[in-house]
């Protein structure tokens, strides 16, 4: 069997829980067909580059499919006739992500709410500050 990364976007106006009802049909297609999904990760509203379908924000849902090509094709067959779902991408993968994908790991740096600097790395401690120069002039000194 081959390795997936499958994503799929769902309108902005259907509710989270009813993202999860469509992730959990879209599970047992794969399944009934022989393969298993490894993990399935909710990313949230995000905004869209542009328009899809009048949308301007999709529910992004992850899922790694371990599959034989019939259960990809059925599986995107299915997705093709819900109105509920924009825009798939299926991309074939040598080896599946373990842990958190990008998407996510992205979400909880934000979420830490540490400073970032040029290149987004992150700022530290800027160290000790230069005293203030005193209001008086010193001698010698000249505007």
């Amino acid at each position: 069997m081959a390795l997936y990364e499958h994503v799929y976007l769902a309108r902005q106006d259907i509710s989270p829980q009813q993202v999860e009802t469509l992730t959990g049909q879209f599970k047992n297609v794969v399944t009934s067909l022989g393969g298993t999904v490894g993990k399935t990760e909710y990313w949230g509203v995000k905004s869209l580059a542009y328009r899809i379908k009048k949308n301007r924000k999709a529910h992004f849902t992850l899922m790694n499919i371990d599959a034989p090509p019939a259960a990809i094709a059925e599986l995107e067959r299915q997705q093709s006739i819900n109105e509920d779902i924009l825009r798939v991408l299926t991309l074939r993968v040598e080896e599946l992500e373990e842990g958190p994908s990008a998407q996510l790991r992205k979400r909880e740096d934000d979420d830490r709410g540490e400073r970032r600097g040029p290149g987004g790395a992150p700022r530290g401690d800027r160290g000790e500050r230069r005293p203030r120069r005193e209001e008086g002039r010193t001698e010698g000194e000249t505007e």
